[in-house]
């Protein structure tokens, strides 16, 4: 163990989640740990507290608090390679791929990164996938029961660039949801600001209130109805122009139209008894510049079953579904 140190970033390092940069720069201190050190400003990049998710740049210092064991402290750490079901399920998964970018098709209910009582996860698939500036990292997130496009970055300077891209809002995205109920308007723009609301069964987020305002964060998502069941329910496209966590949960919930099978916003109790009570909201395509080519990626990912199950429930037409994502796409 060392007392505060000051620690230069490198070149190399430019562009990092700094979470990301402590778990290589430090591998023995633990997530939980870390969490703590940040959350009660004992972290500072270049004088000034930080958050896990900033991205940190070449030739900022940052403060290492007391109590961090030292980098040559830590068990070393062996890649082994995926495991034959992990390799199996990343083929199967992969809707695209390139020298520089995967883009997958994740499943529902398979998380992103890992956490408590999560052994398996898309983070930890890759972390065996290679080493140093050669392992795959994730440069964007999805909710653990939401399925559909990842864009995961094959190296670690192509994963700053895309960071940077989805930090900039230059990378497009369509998502599409089942609602209880019909969200009105047929066209719309939510923008309501969203603070976290911890409870019993886990962290959500809600609509700030006034005097909430300096502590919220901005959130913006544009919607259109793609086909109604009566009042009973909607299939909705969506396009968030911010990336906040629970976004798309809680600002349809919010004007009255929960997403299908969601526990945390209201609408888990409005599935039919025929459809699986489960999150229906599926990322559905994802567009961006190519980080070190002159072309775009523009990538759509089929639904999963339990969503198909509800279209044909419902009666929404899944023959549309390409005109459908060019109209969104082309809309502002």
């Amino acid at each position: 163990m060392s007392g505060v140190r000051t620690v230069n970033v490198r070149d190399t390092e430019d562009g990092m989640r700094l979470d990301r940069w402590f778990r290589e720069r430090y591998p023995a201190l633990a997530h939980g740990a870390l969490q703590k050190l940040l959350r009660t400003g004992q972290v500072r990049v270049d004088g000034a507290r930080a958050k896990a998710n900033q991205r940190i740049t070449a030739g900022q210092d940052v403060r290492v608090p007391p109590g961090v064991p030292d980098a040559d402290a830590a068990p070393v750490r062996r890649h082994h390679g995926p495991s034959p079901d992990d390799r199996r399920l990343i083929a199967d998964i992969t809707l695209y791929e390139d020298a520089d970018i995967l883009v997958l098709n994740k499943p529902a209910g398979l998380a992103v990164q890992g956490g408590t009582r999560t052994a398996r996860h898309i983070d930890g698939i890759l972390a065996q996938m290679g080493e140093g500036e050669r392992r795959p990292r994730l440069v964007h997130r999805l909710d653990r029961d939401t399925s559909g496009v990842l864009v995961v970055a094959r190296r670690r300077n192509i994963a700053a660039r895309m960071g940077q891209a989805f930090s900039a809002r230059s990378v497009r995205k369509i998502y599409w949801a089942v609602t209880a109920g019909v969200p009105e308007p047929a066209q719309g723009r939510i923008a309501l600001d969203l603070i976290k609301a911890a409870g019993r069964d886990g962290d959500r987020v809600r609509p700030a209130r006034d005097d909430e305002r300096d502590d919220a964060q901005h959130a913006v998502t544009h919607y259109s109805v793609v086909e109604r069941t009566g009042n009973v329910a909607a299939w909705v496209s969506l396009k968030p122009v911010t990336g906040r966590q629970h976004q798309l949960r809680a600002h349809l919930a919010a004007i009255g139209a929960p997403i299908l099978g969601d526990n945390k916003y209201g609408g888990d109790d409005r599935v039919p008894n025929v459809l699986e009570n489960r999150l229906h909201l599926h990322a559905r395509r994802v567009t961006f510049a190519h980080p070190r080519e002159d072309r775009e990626v523009d990538v759509t990912a089929p639904p999963p079953a339990h969503m198909v199950a509800a279209f044909s429930f419902f009666g929404f037409d899944l023959s549309v579904a390409e005109a459908v994502d060019a109209a969104v796409a082309e809309s502002r």
